[in-house]
């Protein structure tokens, strides 16, 4: 349910997006694995309001660069695991310069984590 701007309401759902499946045609079993342990937190997290996982994630990033030790690289070790696996779920979509772009964002904030770390 939308309203005049095209955003959701307060209070409704969003619908799913359109097509026949969540699930990748023709996948691997590791794959369909991670499809299907990966579908039930993808709805929940569509259901969200859309500034709640933003929000969440700079909060994380945000603490993890200020907060320096183990808690810091806690957050952006957990930045990193969260963009990792929306890498690994859109991998088959994506061309090689979007998958060394996401190698590389989840590698480089694994770097910083492990600086935080020794800080």
């Amino acid at each position: 349910m939308t309203g005049r701007t095209g955003r959701p309401q307060r209070g409704k759902t969003r619908p799913l997006p359109p097509g026949n499946s969540l699930y990748t045609p023709g996948a691997s079993d590791s794959r369909r694995t991670l499809e299907r342990s990966s579908a039930r937190p993808l709805v929940l997290l569509h259901q969200l309001p859309v500034w709640v996982v933003p929000l969440l994630l700079a909060a994380l990033l945000i603490a993890g660069l200020a907060v320096p030790g183990l808690v810091g690289a806690l957050a952006l070790i957990l930045v990193a695991a969260f963009l990792g696996w929306l890498a690994a779920l859109s991998w088959p979509r994506l061309t090689p310069s979007g998958r060394l772009l996401r190698v590389a964002a989840v590698a480089g904030v694994l770097v910083i984590a492990g600086i935080q770390a020794v800080r």
